[in-house]
């Protein structure tokens, strides 16, 4: 009897330990899952002639897709139009820069598909332009589809998962080495085989820990419904031993460490003096892009008092990710000037005067080393820094391209800052203080990625005041 009765406790708290694990993955499932659909995907596809907005999932081989920027591309298809259209595929290639995509030529042919330039794919996103897009493939039989089959493979134990077995492991060898010694010992001494079977059959299950898969399951759960008490849903509990053992975070900076919400921190001339001038320029540019609006032109706009009623526009070459400028060609009272905006190493690369304090002067080396300088130190502030060149058009022509891009006037640079979040600070110091590693990944230049690291209770207070 208190054998049956020592089988049906050892049994039922191991079911228990095992439904108790099973109910709470079955909970954070269903949470992940409501996330998802809250979140679902949907496209603009034609049917029947009219163009309707239709979950990503009902798209079937043969639906034309309207695309703009900002869509996430939900099926592989090929291009039948497309205007100015960019998209980034760096989940399937990991390249990331932008990449320009057209319909195809004829006679045109790429051997490999992720090259082709007329087509797109599942997982993509459009960073500009608009496009319209035929679907020749849906879910798994995507480019993506086919990756994510190969990646199907149960995910690899973790330190806990191979510690609780390497645990369990030991106690077998121990508990078994222990039973044959009482086995050997109790036949030396000519005791009854039934009597002494039994015996180490007691001694077994006194040395086995049945609390101990309940118990662990206990304790991680209770950890996982704390966690989702701070808004962390826990699919595996095995992930919060994970968590507390952690001795490096990795982690993205835009939009974790940061406000993710650019503003111009400061707007400086070639001399490094504050120049009203350039960020009115940076202004006018902004303000007559048709293109797609950067964060960095939303911060500009953002800043008042800039009146642009004397203007007109006449021509515009957009931004694109090799030339890494826009420019707008302006005109006021007769007069044309073009104004460029972008990356400041490639406008300081095309200039070949500055705007200097006694009027414009030939950018001689002394002065490019200067402005260079002076590049390198608001990186290392992590600052954002785009460059405001100008170019007078005296001929009567109204149309400019990339070819006109040349002989600028330096006029000055516009600094930007992304602020640490509140919380961020304090984030830092505790995860040093716990002994946590910081590695911040991040698309951003060096010396931006390395203001948040080191010192970081002092470096991040003085980017919050």
């Amino acid at each position: 009897m208190d054998v049956n009765l020592s089988f049906v406790v050892v049994a039922a708290m191991v079911v228990m330990s095992i439904a108790l694990d099973m109910v709470q993955e079955h909970r954070a499932g269903r949470a992940v899952d409501a996330l998802r659909h809250s979140v679902a995907l949907r496209v603009r596809a034609w049917r029947d002639a009219r163009l309707v907005e239709l979950p990503a999932q009902d798209l079937v081989t043969g639906d034309v897709v309207e695309l703009s920027a900002g869509d996430l591309i939900a099926a592989d298809g090929r291009l039948l139009a497309a205007t100015d259209f960019f998209v980034n595929q760096a989940s399937l290639t990991g390249e990331a820069y932008p990449v320009e995509k057209r319909p195809q030529e004829s006679g045109s042919h790429d051997s490999d598909a992720l090259s082709c330039t007329h087509a797109v794919f599942m997982g993509s996103s459009v960073i500009s332009g608009s496009a319209r897009m035929l679907v020749c493939a849906t879910g798994r039989h995507t480019e993506l589809g086919r990756i994510a089959h190969t990646l199907a493979a149960e995910p690899p134990p973790t330190a806990f998962e191979r510690g609780a077995r390497q645990f369990g492991l030991m106690l077998t060898r121990v508990t078994l080495a222990l039973v044959l010694f009482v086995l050997l010992i109790n036949t030396l001494y000519q005791r009854p085989l039934l009597e002494s079977f039994l015996f180490a059959v007691a001694l077994a299950v006194g040395l086995t820990p049945e609390l101990l898969p309940m118990i662990v399951s206990v304790t991680l759960a209770r950890g996982a419904v704390r966690m989702a008490r701070g808004r962390v849903i826990v699919k595996r509990l095995a992930a919060v031993q994970d968590l507390g053992a952690m001795d490096v975070l990795c982690t993205d900076k835009t939009g974790t460490l940061t406000e993710a919400q650019l503003r111009v921190e400061r707007v400086f001339d070639a001399e490094g003096r504050e120049a009203l001038h350039v960020l009115e320029l940076a202004w006018l540019n902004s303000h007559f892009e048709t293109g797609l609006k950067s964060p960095l032109d939303d911060a500009i706009l953002a800043r008042p008092g800039i009146d642009a009623s004397a203007w007109s526009k006449l021509d515009e070459v957009p931004f694109d990710f090799e030339r890494r400028r826009v420019s707008v060609l302006l005109q006021r009272e007769g007069q044309r000037l073009l104004i460029a905006k972008g990356a400041p190493e490639d406008i300081l690369r095309l200039s070949t005067a500055v705007e200097m304090t006694g009027g414009v002067q030939a950018l001689d080396a002394t002065t490019r080393e200067r402005i260079e300088r002076s590049l390198l130190e608001h990186g290392e502030q992590g600052l954002r820094l785009l460059a405001v060149a100008t170019r007078r058009i005296d001929d009567a022509s109204s149309d400019v391209s990339a070819a006109d891009e040349h002989d600028f006037v330096f006029v000055g640079l516009v600094a930007f800052a992304d602020p640490p979040k509140l919380s961020t600070a304090a984030t830092l110091r505790s995860l040093a203080e716990h002994g946590i590693a910081l590695k911040i990944v991040t698309g951003d230049n060096e010396s931006e990625a390395e203001s948040f690291s080191s010192v970081p209770e002092q470096r991040v207070k003085r980017r919050l005041i």
